[in-house]
């Protein structure tokens, strides 16, 4: 009679080996058309560059949207912005799920439009028991390929897309969510308008309601200047 250890050993081996075949083949479809490119909108040929080191479940972060929106509503003419991810993984178990999510959108043209969908739903899916029920509804409401989208969202190089942004804000500095950057300085926000100022300063902008300095005449005491009266 065969040793059973023996019959039981290959069995270990076949079924390792083959969830072992069965996932790298998964991953390899997932990465089947996928190009990797930076999410970037507005003014791609201005030289005054806003980016934003982001947590799609960050609150923080989701207070700031609407301010990037409105900054890229004025001035997306002027600008370019870049989306960077920064999922913080430990605090945001969903974080690094919807990043994938949205690069899978980003894979059919849809990269801020999903990036929108998040934030301004980030109330209900980021305290959701399953947030993935959310991502695939986002996915319906944008008209995507539902098969091509639920595929590359295991895409190991939209995970390696994620990590590398990671790995880059790391290397700059970033600790925290959101971390701003214009024209490669690390912004020092004190206030949600401190964005909007920083940004305005760097197009030359006067704010609105704010006092313009009246021309002032300089005299040269050199000049013999009479004053009539």
């Amino acid at each position: 009679m065969k040793n059973p250890w023996i019959i039981i050993g290959v069995l270990v081996v076949v079924l390792f080996g083959g969830a072992f075949w069965y996932s790298g083949s998964v991953a390899e479809q997932a990465n089947e058309g996928i190009e990797i490119a930076k999410n970037i909108k507005g003014n791609t040929e201005s030289t005054v560059i806003l980016e934003e080191f982001s947590d799609f479940q960050c609150p923080a972060c989701g207070q700031f949207y609407p301010v990037v929106q409105d900054i890229m509503d004025d001035y997306g003419d002027q600008i370019q912005f870049h989306y960077r991810h920064f999922p913080l993984i430990r605090i945001h178990p969903a974080a690094e799920p919807a990043a994938r999510a949205a690069e899978a959108a980003g894979q059919q043209g849809k990269f801020f439009e999903y990036h929108d969908l998040l934030f301004e739903n980030q109330p209900a899916w980021s305290q959701s028991a399953n947030p993935s029920a959310f991502f695939t509804r986002f996915a319906e409401e944008l008209e995507l390929d539902m098969n091509q989208f639920t595929s590359q969202q295991r895409s190991s190089l939209i995970r390696d897309k994620i990590r590398d942004d990671m790995a880059e804000g790391m290397e700059r500095g970033v600790n925290s969510t959101p971390t701003f950057f214009l024209n490669g300085e690390r912004l020092q926000l004190t206030t949600i308008g401190d964005l909007r100022a920083a940004v305005e300063a760097a197009l030359g902008v006067v704010p609105e309601g704010a006092e313009v300095p009246a021309e002032t005449t300089t005299v040269d005491p050199n000049e013999n200047v009479q004053f009539g009266i």
